[in-house]
């Protein structure tokens, strides 16, 4: 996960029963981004069309295009605050959970099935407030919680990099814990509302870009990867200066700051 990404108004994420059907009202959540996150999910687009068809036609260079388009969506749709995130999360899980497994980067199934449980449910549980109550309840981090925030990323990142690699026949043990720990803990803040998740998601980016960047090189999986985890960070830097998660973001578009 950068692993974490603005929306036009408070009032546009009504109860879905009201303005239609589910259906119509999820792909209303498409609308109304900043504009550069539009460019940013047509530009990751073109890098992913272009990958995959310069390389051979595979089930898993398939699930990796469609699991990195979606996936990009998802990032860009959370940092805008829309609900949508939920289930274009959800799917591109199933196709990152099949990519980890076959690349051996087993850490990173469970840290799908992570955001599944900490983004992706809550979203789809509360969707009909989500938006709302995602944009007027947001916190910051003090001192107590940086601490907590980076002791536990390194806590998980030893023990979980230390049991993949005896347990398993994991290639990049601790490549791949790096990456697990740090979207871990990203996903817990976004759970609870921290805006300071965009820096352990920018962290995170980077590191899924190292895991991936190295299993690519090492011949295990498609260049798709590592490119999702370059607009990931992307996203994560965009997400500073436009999205409603921080205050510059929230100036623009007329919503209380945190």
């Amino acid at each position: 996960m950068g692993s974490v990404s603005a929306k036009p108004s408070v009032t546009s994420s009504a109860v879905p029963e009201k303005r239609g059907n589910y259906f119509s009202w999820l792909m209303r959540q498409l609308k109304g981004w900043p504009q550069q996150n539009y460019y940013l999910f047509w530009f990751a687009f073109g890098c992913q069309v272009m990958t995959l068809v310069n390389a051979p036609m595979t089930a898993v260079s398939v699930i990796t295009f469609i699991g990195t388009t979606l996936g990009v969506l998802c990032v860009l749709a959370i940092n805008a605050t829309k609900a949508v995130n939920g289930w274009l999360g959800l799917i591109s899980a199933a196709c990152f959970i099949f990519v980890g497994f076959t690349a051996k980067n087993y850490l990173s199934i469970f840290e799908q099935i992570a955001y599944v449980i900490t983004l992706d449910l809550p979203v789809l549980i509360s969707v009909r407030t989500w938006n709302e109550d995602t944009q007027n309840h947001l916190r910051k981090f003090g001192a107590k919680e940086w601490v907590v925030s980076v002791v536990t990323t390194l806590v998980v990142w030893a023990v979980s990099a230390y049991l993949i690699g005896a347990l398993t026949d994991d290639p990049r043990p601790w490549f791949d814990g790096m990456a697990f720990a740090i979207s871990l803990t990203a996903g817990v803040m976004c759970f609870l509302r921290y805006s300071n998740q965009y820096f352990w998601w920018l962290f995170s980016g980077i590191a899924q870009l190292i895991l991936w960047g190295v299993t690519f090189a090492q011949h295990d999986a498609s260049l798709g990867m590592a490119i999702n985890s370059s607009i990931y960070v992307i996203n994560d830097i965009l997400a500073f200066m436009v999205s409603p998660w921080f205050n510059r973001g929230r100036r623009k578009m007329g919503l209380k700051e945190i």
